[in-house]
């Protein structure tokens, strides 16, 4: 596997991390997250902390409200009492919605809107680091596990997809016309790739489950896609798609009757339980599709092994959840798989009258332990 020539043994790897955990402990409390809520004039009922537990979440809004040159984060402590009329909000039912536009701020690393949540285990104690090891979870493989706030984890969903994007400038890429509501991602972790000699902390997701339908089609298609845990220059770090109902990203074909329309809800299970991801989607008059996939090698979801992908998969990163809605529809317009060229001017009313948008509601969102299968 040539990915992996002169890469040092598993058992260094162990060993090289477990030093590389003593700058994560650091208790130093976390400059970059915004504890002051963004003014607006929602009242209490639109809040959607009085109706979902929020105690373990943090907010990414596409907005620049400070004017710090940085999309806006609410913390947990703040989100209790936060909404916005726009992008995040208690609609009639008392269900939670996420809306972003195409055009809007986006987070350092990405060139698509997101409107989402970030899991946060260490609630609103600030002295604990965002990237540290008490705020996120690993696998029981992981040579300190028990450093970590815990040992895998599941995240329970129930969700309907109001909008994606109707128009992209490449509507041939695969990301057109799809939002991601629900992942797991491993941590960015320059110090971790440097004692591991790149092997861990690229920052990739083990999971993004999907929601995609092209516009002169009726319904839309849910897949979930596996990221190989490589380096971000590796030519094989792509997304390996798994279908749920209907197609995946690439299939231009009308799923029909198998998809799933604007506004049906549908529910995803995410149980991460000691080295293995158990996967539930579930929908009414669906059949339920289940999937099954040890993160610390690289035998796919298939069973079969992915001689391409990082041998130990994501044995030494940590992770964290995430939920809301995640708009694959970028603005840029460049030669790479991303870049869907959607339009967009900025302007929530316009890009909402024009289609430039995203939305999902929740209807259900848990966090919890994981559990045996």
């Amino acid at each position: 596997m040539k990915h992996i020539t002169h890469r040092k043994t598993a058992l260094s790897i162990l060993v090289l991390a477990s030093a590389s955990l003593a700058v994560g402990c650091s208790s130093t409390s976390d400059s970059k997250v915004n504890s002051t809520p963004v003014k607006n004039s929602s009242v209490s009922a639109s809040v959607p902390a009085s109706k979902f537990d929020l105690s373990q979440w943090k907010i990414t809004v596409p907005l620049d409200e400070d004017k710090n040159g940085k999309i806006d984060e609410i913390d947990v402590k703040a989100i209790q009492s936060y909404s916005h009329p726009d992008y995040f909000y208690l609609d009639d039912n008392g269900h939670m919605v996420f809306a972003t536009p195409n055009k809007a701020t986006t987070t350092s690393g990405s060139s698509n809107t997101r409107s989402e949540l970030r899991q946060m285990l260490r609630g609103d104690n600030t002295k604990i680091k965002t990237k540290g090891p008490g705020n996120n979870f690993v696998l029981a493989k992981h040579s300190l596990a028990k450093h970590f706030a815990a040992v895998g984890g599941k995240m329970e969903a129930s969700l309907k997809v109001d909008h994606v994007a109707r128009r992209a400038g490449h509507p041939d890429k695969p990301p057109a016309y799809s939002v991601v509501v629900g992942q797991i991602h491993a941590g960015k972790d320059k110090n971790l790739l440097k004692k591991t000699n790149n092997l861990f902390g690229w920052g990739n997701e083990p999971i993004k489950v999907y929601y995609k339908k092209w516009p002169h089609h009726d319904t839309g298609s849910v897949f979930w896609n596996y990221e190989r845990n490589l380096a971000k220059d590796d030519p094989n770090r792509t997304d390996i798609a798994y279908p749920v109902w209907g197609n995946t990203w690439k299939n231009p074909a009308d799923p029909g009757a198998e998809g799933i329309k604007l506004g049906e809800e549908f529910s995803y299970v995410i149980n991460v339980h000691e080295n293995v991801m158990h996967l539930e989607f579930s929908a009414k008059g669906k059949p339920t599709v289940k999937y099954s996939i040890d993160l610390t090698n690289n035998v796919d979801a298939y069973g079969k092994v992915d001689e391409l992908d990082n041998p130990h998969g994501y044995t030494l990163d940590w992770n964290y959840f995430k939920a809301g809605a995640y708009n694959q529809c970028s603005t840029k317009d460049a030669p790479g798989g991303w870049y869907t060229a959607c339009p967009g001017t900025g302007d929530w009313q316009t890009d909402k009258a024009n289609g430039d948008y995203t939305q999902v509601t929740f209807t259900r969102l848990k966090l919890s332990e994981s559990t045996a299968p």
